[in-house]
C-alpha cells in the first residue's frame, strides 16, 4: 500500500525480518521516513487494532476543521453519491478504515466519470508546476520550463526505471487489469519508458490538468507490444485502452512523441527560472517567489519561506499564516463551508461557519436549465450559474438579428454609451469614462462626481483626529460600498519611533525609505510604494489600463495596474470587436516590448501588448458574505491581484489588472523584462492558462483562499509567438495601423 518505492521494499524487509511490534513500528518510521498516520493505506494495517501501537506515538482525534479541508473540498466535485460518501469519510473528521480505502480505490480512484473530482484531489497531492529538469532516467523530460508536471523530482524518476524493470517481467499490473506484454527490451523500448515516465513525471495539460496518456498511443503500443494471446478475456487492445486513457482530445490528454525526443530548447531555459520547484522550503512552510527584493548586505534568495497552516491534521496543503481561509464544514456537508485564519500557532484558528449554499439550484436561460458551476455565453457575454443566480460580464452586443440602424449606432460601450471621455469617480473608487457608463453599471447620480479618482485628495479636509495623520489609499471596492464604506484613506497614529520591517516606499524626491512610518517620519510625502526605481526619477504621467491617469509608471505599478500609454489618459479605448472608437486614433502607443509577439488588446485599452489576459466573473454577493463574517474591510481588486500573484511562481512574470466597466476583472500576467524573449511570454501564457483553468474548475488550490473562491468562470486569452518578421512596423505607424484596422471593421460591420 505505500506509494514510496523505497517504503514498499523497506517494509517487506522489516515484516520479511521482523517479529515484535514494537520491532516493525520503529523499522517502518526509519525506512519510510514518516510517522503513523490514520488516513495512510500502509499505516491503518498496523492501527486499526490500537490506536496507541508505539510509545510517544499517540493518535490524536480528528480536528474540528477535518482530516484534510483541501481534499474535503473536492468531495463535493463527485459525480456518484457513492463515491461523495467515501471521500467525506476518508478526509473529514472520521478517520476511514482499510475497507473504505479499498472501495475508494476499487469503485472511484480510477473511475472516468469522476474526473472532476480526481482531478481536484491530484491538485491537492501534485499541484502543476511549470518546468522540469535535473532527471537522470527521464531525460527527455528536461529542459522544458514552460511546461506543466505534477511530479518532476528524483522519486519520480526512480519510480520509472523502476517500473520499466517491473515490466520487462512480462506484465503491467495496474489497479483493475493486468496487461501481459512482449519483451519491452525489443518491442518499442523508447516508446514504454516515455509511457514509464509519463505515468510517474505527470506531465499536465494546461487547460484541463489531465495527465493520461492519449488513447491512439495507447491503441498503437498494445496492438504492437501486448501479449494478445494472454490478454484478459473479452479484452483486446482497443478496449484495454478505453479503461486506461478514453480520450484523444488534446486539451484532456498528453500525446507521447513530445517525450520520445530530448527538448530542443538547450541553453535558453536559463530564461525561465522556476525557484520554488524543486520546493526548498520545510514541510511546515509555505515557498514563494521572491519579488520584494532585499536590503544590501542580506543574502538575496529567489524565494521565500513563510510560515503556514495545514489544512487539517492529516494535509500537506499550505496555506500562509495570518490568512483568511475557507474550508468545508467538519461533516463535509456539500455547499456548507466555515472561515478560519491561519494562525501564528501553525493551526487553522478561529473558524466561523458561514451559510450553507444550495448547489442543487439551477438557473433557468432561454428556457433551458443550467445546473450550478456551469458557464456558458448569452449573445457576446459570459455568464456562469452559482447556486441558481445567473451572473453575467455586461458588454454591449452585436447579435445575427441586429439591425442596419443598431449596428450604425453601435458604440461596443456598456448601455452603447457615446465615446466620449469625461471621467467621474465612483464611490466605489473606479474612474469611468463618463456619467452615461457609471449610471449604466448601476451608479446613482449621488454616487459618483465628475473629475478622476486620483484627482480628488481624501485629506483635504483632513477627517482624522488630531493625535493621527491622514494617508491617502487609494482602492477600487468589489464589495457593495453601501454596506462596507470604500474609503480613500487611512488614518494612523503619528508614532514617534517607527519599527524597521522592511517594506520599502519612495518619495517625491525619489529617495527610498524603510518603510512609509519612516518616510512621513521625515515630513516626505509619498510617490509611490515600492522601491524606489531610476526610470522614474523624473515623474511623467502615464494612462494605466484601468483609465487612471498616474503621476509615474512606478505609481501605477504600485496599485498592480500595467501602462496603456504616455501621458493623461484621453480615451475610452476598445471594448468591441466591432466598434470605432475614434479617440484611440490620437494616441501613440509605446513600442511592442517584444517583436516575436503577437499582441491582444485588454478590453478598455488603446494600445495592444504582449501578455496572457483573464477576464473573471465574479460573485459580489459572496464578498459581501466575506467581508460581513470577517473585518467588516471591504474586499478590493488589489486584494485579489495579490492573491493570484502568490500563485504565479515564474519570477520572470508578475500580475497587474483592474475591475473593467463591463463588470469583470482583468487580469494581466505580463513578462517583466523590458525586452522580454518568445520563452517568457510563453511561460506567462502558461501561468495565465493554469489559472483559469484552477478558476473554472473551483480548484481548492486557490477556493481555499478567501477572497479567491469567490472567482466563478474566466475567460484567457494569450499573445502567441510569431515570427519576428510579421511585427516590424514602425512605432510611428503602430497607432495608425490600429486606427485603420478599427476603421475598416466599422466599415465592414456596416455593409454585412
Amino acid at each position: 500500500r505505500a506509494e514510496d518505492y523505497a517504503c514498499q521494499t523497506a517494509c517487506k524487509r522489516i515484516l520479511m525480518s521482523m517479529k515484535t511490534e514494537l520491532e516493525i513500528v520503529d523499522g517502518l518510521i526509519e525506512g519510510c521516513k514518516t510517522m503513523p498516520l490514520p488516513q495512510d493505506p500502509l499505516w491503518q494495517c498496523f492501527l486499526e487494532s490500537s490506536r496507541s501501537v508505539h510509545p510517544g506515538v499517540t493518535v490524536h482525534p480528528p480536528p474540528s476543521t477535518g482530516l484534510d479541508g483541501a481534499k474535503l473540498h473536492c468531495c463535493s466535485k463527485a459525480n456518484s453519491s457513492t463515491c461523495r460518501s467515501l471521500c467525506t469519510k476518508l478526509y473529514s473528521t472520521s478517520w476511514g478504515n482499510s475497507q473504505s480505502w479499498q472501495e475508494f480505490d476499487r469503485f472511484c480512484e480510477y473511475n472516468a466519470v469522476e474526473v472532476s473530482m480526481l482531478t481536484c484531489l491530484a491538485d491537492v497531492r501534485e499541484p502543476c508546476q511549470l518546468g522540469c529538469r535535473n532527471l537522470t532516467y527521464c531525460t527527455n523530460f528536461n529542459n522544458r520550463p514552460t511546461e506543466l508536471f505534477r511530479s518532476c523530482n528524483t522519486q519520480s524518476d526512480q519510480g520509472a526505471m523502476n517500473d520499466m524493470k517491473l515490466w520487462e517481467k512480462g506484465s503491467i499490473k495496474m489497479p483493475f487489469i493486468n496487461i501481459p506484454v512482449l519483451d519491452i527490451k525489443k518491442c518499442q523500448p523508447e516508446m514504454w519508458k516515455a509511457i514509464a515516465c509519463s505515468l510517474q513525471i505527470k506531465p499536465c495539460h494546461s487547460k484541463s490538468r489531465g495527465s493520461i496518456i492519449c488513447k491512439s498511443d495507447c491503441v498503437e503500443i498494445l496492438k504492437k507490444c501486448g501479449d494478445h494471446n494472454r490478454f484478459p478475456e473479452g479484452h483486446s487492445a482497443e478496449s484495454i485502452c478505453e479503461l486506461l486513457s478514453p480520450t484523444d482530445d488534446l486539451e484532456n490528454c498528453i500525446p507521447l512523441d513530445t517525450y520520445l525526443s530530448p527538448s530542443s530548447l538547450g541553453n535558453i531555459v536559463e530564461d525561465v527560472t522556476h525557484p520554488c520547484n524543486p520546493n526548498p522550503c520545510a514541510a511546515h512552510q509555505l515557498c514563494e517567489v521572491n519579488r520584494k527584493g532585499c536590503q544590501s548586505g542580506e543574502l538575496c534568495l529567489p524565494y521565500l519561506c513563510v510560515p503556514g497552516c495545514k489544512l487539517g491534521e492529516a494535509s500537506d496543503f499550505i496555506v500562509r499564516q495570518g490568512t483568511l481561509i475557507q474550508v468545508p464544514s467538519s461533516a463535509g456537508d456539500v455547499g456548507c463551508y466555515k472561515i478560519c485564519t491561519c494562525g501564528h500557532s501553525g493551526l487553522l484558528e478561529n473558524c466561523m461557519e458561514m451559510r450553507c449554499v444550495d448547489l442543487q439550484k439551477s438557473c433557468i436561460v432561454g428556457g433551458q436549465r443550467k445546473s450550478h458551476g456551469t458557464s456558458f455565453n448569452i449573445d457576446c457575454n459570459v455568464c456562469s450559474c452559482f447556486a441558481g443566480n445567473l451572473i453575467c460580464s455586461t458588454r454591449q452586443c452585436l447579435t445575427e438579428h441586429s439591425s442596419e440602424d443598431e449596428r450604425r449606432k453601435f458604440t461596443g460601450l456598456p448601455c452603447n454609451c457615446v465615446d466620449q471621455f469625461v471621467p467621474v469617480c465612483g464611490q466605489n473608487g473606479r474612474t469611468y469614462p463618463s456619467a452615461c457608463i457609471a449610471r449604466c453599471v448601476g451608479l446613482q447620480d449621488n454616487q459618483f462626481e465628475f473629475g478622476s479618482c486620483i484627482s480628488k485628495d481624501p485629506c483635504n479636509p483632513n477627517p482624522c483626529n488630531k493625535n493621527q495623520r491622514c494617508i491617502p489609499k487609494k482602492q477600487v471596492c468589489l464589495t457593495s460600498f453601501e454596506k462596507f464604506e470604500c474609503s480613500q484613506h487611512e488614518c494612523v497614529p503619528r508614532q514617534l519611533n517607527c519599527d524597521q520591517t522592511r517594506d520599502p516606499v519612495c518619495d517625491t524626491d525619489n529617495v527610498e525609505y524603510t518603510n512609509l512610518c519612516t518616510l512621513y517620519q521625515k515630513g516626505k510625502s509619498l510617490a509611490y510604494q515600492g522601491p524606489c526605481q531610476p526610470f522614474c526619477r523624473s515623474a511623467e504621467p502615464v494612462c494605466g489600463h484601468d483609465g487612471q491617469t498616474y503621476g509615474s509608471i512606478c505609481a501605477a505599478y504600485a496599485q498592480r495596474v500595467a501602462v496603456d500609454y504616455h501621458g493623461h489618459c484621453q480615451a475610452v479605448g476598445v471594448l468591441s470587436d466591432h466598434s470605432f472608437h475614434s479617440e484611440c486614433a490620437f494616441v501613440q502607443c509605446p513600442q511592442l516590448s517584444a517583436m516575436g509577439c503577437k499582441p491582444l488588446l485588454a478590453p478598455g485599452a488603446c494600445c495592444p501588448l504582449c501578455a496572457g489576459m483573464l477576464r473573471i466573473l465574479y460573485d459580489k454577493d459572496k464578498l459581501d458574505n466575506f467581508a460581513r463574517v470577517t473585518n467588516k474591510k471591504p474586499i478590493t481588486v488589489l486584494d485579489i491581484l495579490e492573491k493570484i500573484r502568490l500563485h504565479v511562481s515564474v519570477p520572470q512574470c508578475d500580475v497587474f489588472g483592474y475591475l473593467s466597466i463591463e463588470s469583470e476583472i482583468v487580469i494581466l500576467i505580463i513578462p517583466v523584462d523590458q525586452n522580454p524573449k518568445p520563452l517568457q511570454i510563453e511561460a506567462c501564457n502558461k501561468e495565465a492558462e493554469k489559472i483559469e483553468s484552477l478558476i473554472n474548475s473551483d480548484s481548492p488550490t486557490l477556493a481555499s483562499h478567501v477572497p479567491l473562491s469567490a472567482l466563478i468562470a474566466s475567460q484567457v486569452q494569450v499573445s502567441f509567438s510569431i515570427s519576428s518578421a510579421s511585427t516590424q512596423v514602425a512605432p510611428a505607424l503602430r497607432s495608425l495601423f490600429v486606427s485603420l484596422l478599427f476603421t475598416l471593421s466599422s466599415a465592414l460591420t456596416r455593409y454585412m
